[in-house]
């Protein structure tokens, strides 16, 4: 997979992968400092009504695993081609948005941007170790926060943790062959484009809005945002074989 979005950037530090088992994700946000109400848990289904029903309502962010295959790659290329470097900043951005570059630490990106948006960030913990760095970081240029993020010891000790805890061994942090990336997809909750749905990937140019706005009472599991993750499959490969979703749920 490409280094980073702006193709120049040699990444100085690699994470061991995060292995993508709610549990894992669950633990690493409650030890940032996200409420313990919170949690991840798997979409087994985007048809099934029985499945669905499974889930606690509404799903407040959702992160997708899928295959890096060379298709992925291009798809990368066309956006570095089509869309200028992301340099939003402030209080005023629709969406937090985090340049990957920490290696193999894309799931850590997915994982951010789900409780750093839409409803989610209402959950946070004061003080807490990501409210502290979402203060720190939300008045920089993303090159400025990518380079807050690398340095919190915070987060690399938590992340090291939950890379750790996983039910199979964890690879080596510096391994280049992984073959699984991990996107989110959050919701904006500010002025005009509140219910906006972005695809946040830390490797392309920036958050992507796209272009689904979710109704009044919809979720991100309701139907236009199933039709956005099947698109995205569809786009990709045309199965779900090697295809993940997990959902950021408030259970309490």
């Amino acid at each position: 997979m490409p280094t980073s979005q702006s193709g120049d950037f040699t990444r100085r530090k690699h994470y061991i992968p995060l292995e993508s088992d709610p549990q894992v994700f669950t633990k690493l946000i409650h030890t940032l400092g996200a409420s313990d109400s919170l949690e991840f848990q798997d979409v087994y289904s985007l048809d099934d009504p029985d499945l669905l029903s499974l889930l606690p309502r509404p799903v407040l962010g959702l992160v997708l695993i899928f295959p890096a295959l060379d298709d992925y790659e291009k798809v990368w290329e066309e956006d570095k081609k089509t869309r200028p470097v992301y340099k939003g900043r402030g209080e005023d951005e629709p969406v937090i948005w985090f340049e990957q570059t920490i290696g193999n630490a894309c799931g850590l990106y997915a994982l951010l941007h789900c409780i750093s948006n839409g409803s989610a960030r209402g959950y946070l913990k004061p003080d807490s170790t990501i409210s502290k760095l979402l203060k720190q970081v939300i008045p920089l240029v993303p090159t400025e926060r990518a380079l807050a993020l690398e340095a919190s010891q915070e987060v690399e000790r938590a992340h090291a943790h939950a890379g750790n805890s996983g039910q199979t061994e964890a690879p080596d942090p510096n391994d280049s062959s992984i073959e699984h990336h991990y996107i989110a997809f959050v919701t904006s909750d500010l002025g005009a484009h509140r219910g906006a749905v972005y695809e946040m990937d830390g490797i392309k140019q920036g958050p992507l809005n796209t272009g689904v706005t979710l109704k009044e009472g919809e979720d991100l599991l309701g139907e236009s945002g199933r039709g956005l993750i099947k698109a995205f499959i569809e786009r990709e490969d045309g199965e779900s074989i090697g295809f993940s979703l997990m959902a950021l749920v408030k259970t309490g």
